[in-house]
């Protein structure tokens, strides 16, 4: 289990959900769809800034992240559409006929969404421990959204914001496809595409543009809640594979309810107790994992930073960057070999 990628999975659910009663006090001023908008923007122009430090946890100075290839652009445009414009008009739809307490359980279908697609879509391998450790972690966020009996009285509004979760759900697994590329690449490009379209998707719905000020903390709550937090995101992604990752990541409501405490002065409830608590074992039912097996990894070639560990003995060419660790266009072999791992992109083999 890759520690680090653990760490940047609970620090991107802990950037997003620290973010969410931030945007709370926006809400109240910005129209939701603009304020969408405001949010992306915020979080695609900062992080294209951010693109041009020297070095950081996105960049090592020793060997530069990939870039995206012109075989990553069909997947990337389909999560741009899926998650960054499709489900936030979806979204906005959906909460207009749909009460707060139905919305907010209903949203938490996007781990969901993201899990079974990965296990029975995508094909990543899951066991009991596992399956056991997210259904914990999404009755966790379930109880934590709870806010009265739900109605479901008009179905139309409901059924917009389960088509909301499904396409995140299938966003975070093409994401997933492109995760060996610069996540701030990645980010850049959502931002900068889906930020202006929902920005005019919320003035077509008759939203406005507000305040100076308003416009620059929506702008600042997006880089760090939307743009930092959803490179931290690819980084898992690369390492753990979607379904895990947003295992991780659905800790988000939990952390963001804590920041309401700690802010907002809202008060400590034993549901947020029972929440955190279930989410705890949760997460540890998945921290505990231990997964071997022989296994054969299929021939590929890609570019990535990268060690030459036993995954990574190739030849290089006299072009390619001297020293480790380094980035350049490599060739795995066909190899079976067996050692514990999870489904990493290096691991993308089915399971009997």
């Amino acid at each position: 289990m890759n520690r680090t990628a653990i760490i940047y999975a609970f620090a991107s659910a802990a950037l997003f959900g620290a973010s969410t009663p931030a945007a709370k006090m926006l809400v109240g001023v910005i129209h939701p769809a603009v304020l969408a908008g405001l949010l992306y923007c915020g979080a695609g122009i900062g992080v294209a800034l951010l693109r041009h430090l020297p070095a950081g946890i996105f960049r090592s100075a020793d060997a530069a992240e990939g870039t995206l290839r012109r075989a990553d652009v069909p997947w990337l445009a389909g999560a741009i559409a899926a998650g960054g414009i499709v489900g936030p008009l979806l979204l906005m739809i959906g909460l207009a006929s749909t009460d707060a307490a139905t919305a907010s359980l209903l949203l938490t279908l996007e781990g969901t969404a993201t899990v079974l697609l990965a296990w029975f879509v995508f094909g990543e391998n899951f066991d009991r421990r596992i399956a056991a450790g997210m259904v914990l972690l999404l009755l966790g966020a379930a109880i934590l959204s709870w806010s009265g009996a739900p109605s479901l009285a008009a179905l139309f509004g409901p059924a917009a914001i389960v088509g909301a979760c499904l396409t995140w759900g299938l966003d975070n697994n093409l994401t997933r496809k492109v995760s060996l590329a610069d996540p701030l690449q990645i980010v850049q490009w959502r931002g900068l595409v889906a930020g202006p379209i929902n920005l005019a998707l919320g003035l077509w719905a008759g939203g406005a543009l507000p305040d100076g000020l308003s416009g620059l903390l929506s702008g600042i709550v997006g880089f760090f809640g939307y743009g930092v937090s959803l490179a931290l995101f690819i980084l898992a992604l690369r390492h753990l594979g979607a379904a895990r990752t947003s295992a991780y990541f659905s800790t988000a409501p939990f952390i963001g309810a804590v920041v309401a405490i700690a802010i907002l002065g809202e008060s400590l409830s034993l549901q947020l107790l029972t929440a955190g608590g279930l989410m705890a074992i949760g997460v540890w039912l998945h921290l505990s994992e231990y997964h071997e097996h022989e296994h054969v990894h299929e021939p590929m070639t890609h570019a990535h930073p990268h060690l030459h560990d036993e995954h990574h003995q190739h030849n290089h060419a006299p072009s390619d960057p001297p020293g480790e660790p380094h980035t350049h266009v490599h060739a795995h072999r066909r190899w079976r070999h067996a050692h514990a791992h999870v489904p990493d992109m290096h691991h993308l083999h089915r399971h009997d």
